[in-house]
């Protein structure tokens, strides 16, 4: 089974003159373990797939499946725990909390769903990602390259299906860059986790198990 799957997806946003078309006829099946780099050019469509990956958004017509589940008819509660259990978020601007340390940030996820022994497991996704000792720090202590393992640390923490990364590395310089990715390219290889990243960057591209192009919401490359 997919672990995330587009079928004949459209997004149409109202505006007042016409309807702006998103994604339009979006098809495409992501399997366990797969690294994808979703690129384009900026509005091609790639910011509201992540939305609609991550049930953050849902499709004018058309399935989104994640696990095999579809996004649309599920309640708050019902969506809540899918993203909670089946889906992680790692954005470009980090979007720790600036009043918690780098350990309070990545068990926030599991004190929110009831989970077991947050702070043992927040400590060792730290560790997972290299910030062994570091649970103690606020992020104003952290470098931008730190801030990003603590944010990939916490999307992690509850060990879900699918990782959805918009621009990872867009904050960063090129060699704390290139261990991000480094890192993102272990995680799949050792835990058999899920990635989609959208991307602008020729080094993402580079890492990943497959590219997938969008133009005008429609993807253009393989699929």
């Amino acid at each position: 089974m997919s672990v995330l799957q587009f079928v004949d997806v459209r997004k149409q946003y109202p505006s007042d003159s016409v309807a702006v078309r998103a994604v339009d006829g979006v098809s495409l099946k992501v399997e366990v373990g797969e690294l994808i780099a979703l690129v384009g050019r900026s509005g091609c469509g790639k910011s509201t797939l992540l939305n609609l990956a991550g049930a953050m958004d849902f499709p004018t017509s058309g399935t989104v499946l994640i696990d095999g589940q579809s996004t649309t008819g599920l309640d708050d509660t019902m969506l809540t725990r899918l993203r909670r259990e089946k889906v992680g978020f790692i954005f470009q601007s980090f979007q720790l909390l600036p009043n918690l340390t780098a350990a309070e940030n990545v068990e926030l996820p599991l004190l929110l769903s009831g989970g077991q022994k947050a702070r043992e497991n927040a400590l060792d996704r730290l560790a997972r990602v290299e910030l062994d000792g570091l649970g103690h720090r606020y992020p104003h202590q952290l470098s931008g390259g730190q801030m990003q393992r603590v944010a990939i640390a916490r999307a992690l923490v509850h060990r879900p299906k699918l990782l959805l990364a918009d621009e990872p590395i867009g904050n960063l310089d090129s060699a704390t860059g290139s261990t991000i990715l480094e890192l993102l390219r272990r995680i799949t290889t050792e835990e058999g986790a899920t990635i989609v990243m959208a991307t602008h960057s020729a080094e993402s591209t580079a890492i990943a198990d497959r590219v997938v192009e969008m133009r005008d919401g429609r993807i253009i490359s393989p699929q």
